[in-house]
């Protein structure tokens, strides 16, 4: 006997970004509620899943956790299959990271779908002034400029977790409705370019 879902529809989501920017504690706070110190470097590539609902719909979000280190880039490319939506993280003390972000966009130009939805994180938003390399202005710039929306998270504190995910979540949802509503829309005009009778219209 097949077990019964507890959910309507399944979204996977990548979390990328370079080694040691948090995509780790940011997942487990997310699924979890959990925050550790402790840094495991992630090998290869991991998944867990949170239901969550939108819109009277519930959503298992499929969230893969994705190796930031070069050396495993090109082992997370076959990941990118089927994946709907990207949370592309930089550590907000380091200048690296959030240089790095051209280098993770176009490595998602390459593999993922061009309507993949993308949201960027700059993470660890609880660090001091002191400690920070990059301040949430110039992160919302560089978002903006890519027309992407931006987030400043804390693992640590819980801070915008939950809603840089639902955020995404509700993007993809929103998108997939637009495509369907377009399929929708051509699939009742079987006329085109006739007249509105389906007649051959008088126009060349």
């Amino acid at each position: 006997m097949s077990a019964i879902k507890d959910y309507d529809i399944t979204y996977k989501i990548l979390v990328l970004g370079d080694s040691g920017v948090g995509k780790t504690c940011l997942i487990r706070r997310f699924t979890d509620d959990d925050f550790t110190d402790s840094f495991l470097s992630t090998i290869g590539i991991d998944a867990k899943s949170k239901i969550v609902t939108i819109e009277n719909t519930k959503l298992r979000l499929q969230i893969w956790d994705t190796a930031g280190q070069e050396r495993f880039r090109t082992l997370t490319s076959a990941y990118f299959r089927g994946a709907m939506g990207i949370l592309l993280v930089y550590d907000v003390t380091s200048d690296t990271s959030f240089i790095n972000i051209k280098n993770w966009l176009e490595n998602i130009v390459r593999n993922a779908v061009n309507d993949v939805c993308i949201v960027i994180v700059g993470n660890k938003s609880d660090a001091s002034m002191e400690e920070r390399c990059i301040t949430s202005a110039c992160g919302k710039e560089r978002a903006e400029e890519m027309t992407y929306k931006f987030y400043e998270t804390s693992a640590k504190s819980g801070e915008n977790v939950t809603q840089v995910f639902m955020d995404l979540a509700l993007q993809i949802m929103q998108q997939k409705k637009s495509k369907e509503n377009r399929q929708s829309f051509r699939d009742l005009s079987p006329f085109q370019g006739n007249g509105k009778d389906g007649s051959q219209s008088s126009c060349c």
